[in-house]
C-alpha cells in the first residue's frame, strides 16, 4: 500500500465518522423536537382542564339577575383613566378624612353611611326574635356562654 492510498482511506473513514456524528445529532434534535411538541399539547390540555374547573359560566343560567350586572361596565382602563380613577379616589377619601363625624368615631360613621346608602334587604334577620321563639343555636350559645362563665369564676375561686 502506497501512502496515498492510506491517506484516503483515512479521509473516507474520517467523512464516515462526521456523516455518523451529523445523523446521530440529527436523530436526537428530530427525537427532542417531537418530545417537545408532546409536552406542550400536555400543558396545553392541563391548562384547558384548569380553565374548565373554574368555568363558572354555567352557573348564571341559575343565579337572579341583578341591577348591578345589567349595566354597562367601564372599558379597559388605560393610563389616563387609571390616573383620574386615583385623582377622584383620593379626593373622595380626603373629603371623609376630614369629615368631623368621621373623626369622632370612624366606625359609627361609616355604620351610618351603610345604613343609608344600602337597600333595605329583603331578608328579616329578628324573625325568630319577633315570634317569641328562639332558635336551637340561639340557646346552644346562652347555654355554652352561662358554662364558660361557671368555668372561669369557678377557676377564679381556688
Amino acid at each position: 500500500m502506497t501512502g496515498s492510498n492510506k491517506q484516503e482511506l483515512n479521509s473516507k473513514k474520517k467523512l464516515e465518522k462526521k456523516l455518523s456524528f451529523y445523523t446521530k445529532v440529527k436523530d436526537t434534535v428530530t427525537s427532542l423536537n417531537a418530545k417537545k411538541a408532546i409536552s406542550k399539547k400536555k400543558k396545553q390540555r392541563s391548562r384547558q382542564k384548569k380553565l374548565k374547573a373554574y368555568d363558572f359560566s354555567e352557573l348564571s343560567e341559575f343565579l337572579p339577575e341583578t341591577a348591578s350586572s345589567q349595566q354597562p361596565t367601564e372599558g379597559k382602563l388605560n393610563c389616563k383613566s387609571k390616573q383620574a380613577l386615583v385623582q377622584r379616589e383620593s379626593a373622595q377619601l380626603n373629603v371623609v378624612l376630614n369629615n368631623p363625624q368621621f373623626q369622632l368615631d370612624p366606625f359609627a360613621a361609616i355604620h351610618q353611611h351603610l345604613v343609608l346608602t344600602q337597600p333595605p334587604s329583603s331578608i328579616k334577620e329578628d324573625e325568630p326574635a319577633k315570634t317569641g321563639k328562639k332558635s336551637r343555636k340561639d340557646k346552644k350559645r346562652k347555654k355554652k356562654n352561662s358554662n364558660n362563665a361557671l368555668s372561669t369564676s369557678q377557676s377564679m375561686d381556688i
